[in-house]
């Protein structure tokens, strides 16, 4: 790496930007939901996991970085500035309907006298919060210049519906 592309990397994000340097969204903020992911799928052997899931909490993208002590976090948010509105919307109804999914399958898991259908319950919720983790990834990756709402997916969306009237 040459000398001058070190320093715009060590500078801020508006100096990366007047340079010329486009700001990147970044995927640390997916690292929430993952977390979520994870402690669901151990719930089936361990129900300690369960009173982490009870204080964990989503945030849209803009609330991460706001709060985050990451050097990235000034340059993720200038990009997400930067993306079209319609485009930022449908990413973070995907982000909420992922914090929605948690949620719910958090309130069956806390359930005094548990289903006997609760692993399959978490099945079907991990392999949805997998699936939309993936569409929010691809929207990240491609630094919110893709309609994430093209990638809806029919069966995925129906499988979240119903596990959400349970």
């Amino acid at each position: 790496m040459s000398v001058i592309a070190t320093d715009m990397l060590a500078g801020t994000a508006a100096d990366r930007l007047d340079a010329g340097v486009h700001p990147r969204l970044s995927t640390d903020f997916l690292n929430r939901y993952s977390e979520a992911l994870m402690l669901i799928e151990m719930a089936t052997s361990d129900d300690s996991v369960i009173e982490d899931l009870q204080s964990w909490r989503g945030l849209c993208y803009r609330g991460h970085f706001e709060i985050s002590p990451l050097r990235c976090a000034a340059e993720a948010l200038a990009a997400y500035d930067r993306i079209d509105l319609a485009l930022r919307e449908r990413f973070e109804e995907v982000c909420r309907s992922m914090a929605r999914l948690v949620t719910t399958v958090t309130a069956l898991l806390a359930e005094t006298s548990p289903s006997p259908e609760l692993p399959e319950i978490i099945e079907v919720a991990g392999e949805a919060l997998r699936r939309q983790i993936a569409r929010a990834t691809q929207f990240i990756n491609a630094n919110g210049m893709i309609d994430i709402g093209a990638f809806e997916d029919a069966a995925l969306q129906a499988q979240i519906d119903a596990l959400l009237a349970r």
